[in-house]
């Protein structure tokens, strides 16, 4: 883990490529205290550690599905899966799990090293409690993924190819039919696939969308110290994008953007990182 020494910075943003819809402004001070935080996403490899240990049954297990997006799967589960009308991108997959990403007849073969998806809120707290860590609040996560630097569109600056140097996994090509891949990844990466920021935080741009502890809101103070969202809500803060985000229509891999899930909900770009209070 990371130790952040914490301080005062500026959340959010308001750019003109930006959705204000989902709360990504105004831009406000906000303070947090210092705190560790994982360099990477948890990988598939820990979080078998975790069920190996504790025999844990993920949501996406006792539901029986989870949504896996369409190129990735043989065109037999394509054809009868159900899909959400307004994104017939993903598939309702019978099966598809935490280790089994595609669904049956899938694996974890070469992926240990990629970040653990298909895991739900509850799923991501269950892992964190087990390793004696928490989820991040969204400030924490907001202040660790920008590095340092002031207000950059991306954790490394402005650009998001600076000197056509690829430094996230998003789709290249076009959304949703065609993934050049030029970035190196067709799906997952590695969680270390990318150079860090400049606090050593991989992947906080693209990859996989990461839950946050906070349930989700749009309005927020203009300055505040260590938020933690809402006391309620119906769903939860994911941040970073995923290597399914693309300008054409989600370019939330930047620093500043945010969604949120339901907190049992589980998709095949979803993961997480974890962080615990400072000693």
């Amino acid at each position: 883990m990371i130790a952040l020494p914490g301080g005062e910075f500026r959340m959010g943003a308001e750019d003109d490529d930006g959705f204000p819809a989902d709360g990504e402004g105004p831009v406000r001070t906000v303070r947090v205290s210092p705190f560790l935080i994982d360099a990477c996403a948890v990988r598939n490899d820990d979080y078998a550690a975790f069920v190996a240990d504790t025999g844990y049954v993920t949501d996406a297990e006792r539901l029986g599905w989870s949504y896996v997006f369409a190129g990735f799967l043989p065109a037999a589960l394509r054809r009868g899966a159900p899909r959400p009308p307004e994104t017939p991108w993903w598939c309702a997959v019978a099966g598809a799990v935490w280790n089994r990403p595609a669904g049956p007849g899938s694996g974890l073969d070469g992926l240990g090293d990629h970040p653990v998806v298909h895991v739900s809120w509850y799923d991501a707290a269950a892992y964190a409690s087990w390793a004696g860590k928490r989820l991040p609040t969204e400030a924490e996560w907001e202040y660790a993924a920008r590095g340092g630097l002031e207000q950059a569109r991306y954790p490394w600056g402005d650009e998001l190819d600076p000197d056509g140097e690829y430094r996230c996994n998003i789709w290249r090509g076009t959304f949703p039919t065609r993934n050049t891949a030029a970035d190196g990844y067709r799906g997952t990466a590695p969680v270390d696939a990318f150079a860090p920021n400049g606090y050593g935080l991989h992947n906080t741009s693209g990859n996989v969308w990461e839950w946050c502890a906070d349930w989700w809101a749009t309005d927020h103070r203009r300055t505040e110290a260590d938020p933690t969202g809402p006391a309620h809500g119906t769903a939860r803060v994911m941040r970073g994008g995923s290597h399914l985000c693309h300008a054409s229509y989600c370019n939330r891999y930047r620093v500043a953007a945010r969604t949120a899930n339901t907190p049992d909900s589980s998709t095949g770009h979803t993961g997480f990182r974890c962080v615990r209070d400072a000693a």
